[in-house]
């Protein structure tokens, strides 16, 4: 067994402009703005206070100077298992650009805002911007749904 002391662990610690010592992660953790995905699952009884919602939580990014790359409603769908006895819920995906700070402030409003049953939050290497996968699944319920009611109603 040999004991290194010098050189043994990198140090994360410069001496900053003011002469004192600052710890380099956490600068870059402070003022790093990252990208996110949010998929945040509503009480099916509280969507028509979805898009009221939506600017609240847009008006925080922004105000914390974020920025909101994509917004999607996929609406009201089937949960895989019940949360608080309910069957389904109001499903919304948000990609968005923040500083941490800002995150902790929306993941705080989330916890206690009672129409939020869950909320995840993934961090990406990019902004997606383009229609994710589940919202392209949606679009072609839609037109299904669309072309079934143009059938029915030239049939009748």
């Amino acid at each position: 067994y040999q004991r290194r002391v010098h050189g043994a662990l990198p140090c994360h610690t410069a001496p900053d402009a003011a002469g004192g010592f600052s710890s380099s992660t956490e600068e870059s953790t402070r003022s790093a703005m990252r990208h996110y995905e949010i998929i945040l699952l509503i009480h099916p009884d509280q969507s028509e206070q979805v898009p009221a919602m939506l600017e609240r939580y847009k008006g925080l990014i922004t105000a914390g100077g974020g920025k909101v790359h994509r917004v999607e409603d996929w609406g009201r769908r089937q949960l895989a298992y019940q949360i608080n006895k309910l069957n389904k819920a109001h499903y919304l995906c948000v990609n968005i650009e923040a500083e941490q700070a800002v995150m902790g402030e929306l993941e705080h409003a989330f916890k206690f805002n009672d129409a939020v049953l869950r909320h995840l939050t993934v961090q990406k290497k990019k902004a997606d911007t383009g229609p994710s996968s589940m919202m392209k699944t949606v679009e072609r319920e839609e037109a299904r749904k669309a072309q079934q009611a143009e059938y029915a109603a030239n049939n009748n």
